[in-house]
């Protein structure tokens, strides 16, 4: 009778090597090193004073309607040296930027008409890489971070108001402060001046009288002649 015991034993040994070369424990060296590098974002001096998902859209006015910019975090950045901020928005995947200008003074953001849950406002954006005349919606997935937006957004612009107001204020009190002292200044020039004008003319009136006098001695003597 014909067997298969050859066969297995065979089978056997096949297996008994693979499982050999499985566990040898041998390590392989990568081809290329690759090496950590540092990613900035640009955010590095910046603080985050509000952090939020959402969908934002902008308004295409050629199309005639609202297009999707992205759906990501948008974040409110405080620089940590001169204090502005300004609104951030990168796509979660990609990181793309789709919105990145300042809170300026004069910026307002209201409700969306129809949807409490979304606001807009007009922006000078730069998230393309130059200065652009926009018109963004953002959408939040709860009413409740839709006012939190629109009242730290607010809090911001009104914020830079009441800074341009004071600067305003102190650079007019500067500029009145320095007109008084050139004023002041001129005045003491004019005085200065009057008061030298006097002591010049007192000098050539006092000069005129003693030269006189010379003239008047010189005059007598002449008249008396030399005693004989």
């Amino acid at each position: 009778m014909a067997t298969n015991e050859p066969e297995h034993e065979h089978r056997d040994e096949e297996e008994a090597g693979a499982n050999e070369d499985e566990d040898t424990g041998a390590q392989v060296a990568p081809i290329v090193r690759l090496e950590e590098v540092a990613v900035t974002t640009g955010e590095e001096d910046e603080d985050a004073v509000l952090d939020l998902k959402s969908k934002l859209y902008r308004f295409d006015k050629d199309a005639n309607q609202w297009k999707e910019r992205g759906a990501g975090t948008v974040k409110l950045l405080k620089h940590k040296n001169t204090g502005k901020i300004r609104l951030v928005m990168r796509q979660s995947k990609t990181l793309k930027i789709c919105a990145n200008h300042f809170v300026k003074s004069g910026m307002s953001v209201q409700e969306h008409v129809g949807n409490e849950k979304s606001c807009v406002w007009h922006a000078r954006d730069f998230a393309d890489g130059e200065l652009k005349d926009e018109l963004f919606c953002i959408r939040f997935a709860s009413i409740e971070n839709c006012k939190t937006f629109m009242q730290k957004f607010k809090e911001v612009a009104d914020s830079e108001e009441e800074k341009e107001e004071s600067k305003d204020a102190s650079d007019t009190a500067g500029l009145l402060e320095k007109l008084t002292v050139e004023e002041t200044k001129t005045e003491e020039k004019t005085e200065a001046k009057a008061v030298e004008t006097v002591k010049t003319e007192v000098k050539a009136e006092e000069k005129k009288e003693s030269e006189a006098e010379k003239s008047g001695e010189e005059k007598k003597i002449e008249e008396t002649g030399p005693s004989t």
